[in-house]
């Protein structure tokens, strides 16, 4: 792939250098395995699912990682998004950084692995109130369970990260913005700052909807973003149910 692409929405093209694509989010980490049925039955689980964890589901994840064969995966929705560009984008190596918050135990320095593995630039904030954040993915066949449990990925601080001048560096060195909505209900604050600096110095800003709660319960802080976004992602069903978003899509 050349060095060199260009912006269709813009006409100008980016070059692709170390940190050019910069994506804040809730890392977590994609914990993989093969179950069967009484696994499913002993924590309540469907064949095909999509939940997050309760107390009841606590020592899943410990049980989980015991499997004979286990594979773990850098993961959340941000996290994914960059791992994927930077795959496809091949070399140089590190151009998508991510930030996000973890917890300072095993996991965490798991996560760290898989990320560096996969040539992204993660710079997380470290802290031992809450463990990393996982997502349980327990295969039976061709059926996926998925059990995610946030945890550490819901204590990001601006102040305590995003705020320190190196971490601010990263974020002046890129040229491309991505965030998912998931994050306005961690940080709006840190969305917000990234979103403002983007538009002040002709950035492409870009955001997803994420999920139909993020514009019910949390719409104040996505419509404080919305005007700095230049490329929104969102299918139909989360445009169409919400009339202001629908004009503002439109406008984007």
């Amino acid at each position: 792939m050349s060095d060199d692409n260009p912006n269709t929405s813009t006409g100008r093209k980016i070059a692709l250098s170390e940190n050019t694509l910069f994506g804040m989010g809730n890392p977590l980490l994609d914990i993989s395995a093969v179950v069967d049925k009484d696994f499913l039955d002993k924590y309540g689980l469907k064949p095909n699912d999509q939940i997050l964890a309760e107390d009841k589901h606590k020592a899943l994840f410990e049980e989980i990682v015991k499997r004979s064969k286990v594979e773990y995966h850098a993961g959340g929705s941000t996290q994914n998004s960059v791992k994927i560009a930077q795959w496809m984008i091949q070399k140089p190596h590190k151009v998508a950084t991510f930030f996000g918050c973890i917890g300072a135990d095993q996991f965490g320095e798991i996560l760290k692995k898989k990320a560096d593995e996969a040539n992204v630039d993660a710079h997380y904030y470290e802290q031992n109130v809450e463990p990393t954040g996982t997502c349980a993915a327990c295969i039976t066949g061709d059926n996926r369970s998925l059990v995610a449990n946030l945890a550490a990925a819901n204590c990001y601080k601006k102040e305590k990260h995003l705020d320190l001048d190196s971490n601010w560096e990263l974020v002046k060195k890129a040229t491309v913005y991505y965030i998912a909505g998931f994050f306005l209900t961690v940080s709006p604050e840190s969305v917000l700052k990234v979103a403002k600096h983007a538009s002040d110095n002709n950035k492409i800003f870009c955001m997803n909807l994420s999920a139909p709660f993020i514009s019910q319960f949390f719409k104040e802080p996505l419509m404080k973003v919305m005007p700095y976004v230049d490329i929104l992602f969102g299918n139909e069903t989360l445009l169409t149910h919400d009339t202001e978003l629908r004009r503002l899509g439109e406008y984007v």
